[in-house]
């Protein structure tokens, strides 16, 4: 079985975040404001919640390596990432938060070992599983980012972009099609 470690979820962290801004480039800065509808996020507050959103598992695991839910300040996290989404960045504030964000969040990944990823986190009384490895929870952050970028590219549809994954896939079928044979 091939090992996947801190390399590897790095590396493949990295991957997610270089298409989230993608996707944010794509979009125009006067769409930014845009909500799929009034009760969700805008395109702006999106991207900085994904920007951020990493900040939740590095505190939790890194800055105070709790080993259970029970003694982290979710309430206290969360109001700070939310307030942190509400402040007004210009696209290009936004986009340079998401490279950094990212790439300090891989650099993280990278420095850890196998035996911090392997650790046991006790969960809530009464949730299954009763633990969780580090590993898995810090591997939600990218999963995480990827429902958010799936809203995106809807999102994208709605102001008529066309996501950058559905053009790339439609050039590499047109460029592998067989092309019709000389009657």
């Amino acid at each position: 079985m091939a090992h996947y470690g801190p390399c590897e979820l790095a590396r493949s962290f990295r991957t997610v975040r270089t298409n989230t801004i993608r996707i944010a480039e794509e979009i125009p800065e006067d769409k930014y404001s845009f909500r799929a509808t009034p009760d969700t996020r805008s395109i702006a507050e999106t991207l900085t919640h994904i920007a951020v959103a990493s900040r939740f598992q590095e505190r939790f695991h890194l800055d105070a390596h709790h080993t259970s839910v029970l003694t982290f300040d979710f309430v206290g996290v969360i109001t700070n990432l939310t307030a942190e989404e509400k402040k007004p960045r210009a696209k290009t504030e936004i986009l340079e938060l998401l490279r950094a964000e990212g790439e300090h969040f891989a650099s993280v990944l990278e420095s850890l070992s196998d035996d911090v990823l392997g650790e046991a986190v006790g969960m809530a009384p009464g949730t299954t599983p009763e633990t969780k490895s580090r590993f898995e929870m810090l591997l939600s952050v990218k999963e995480h980012e990827m429902h958010h970028r799936g809203q995106l590219m809807l999102v994208q549809r709605m102001i008529g972009i066309v996501p950058h994954l559905t053009r790339d896939r439609e050039a590499r079928l047109t460029q592998a099609a067989p092309t019709p044979a000389a009657s």
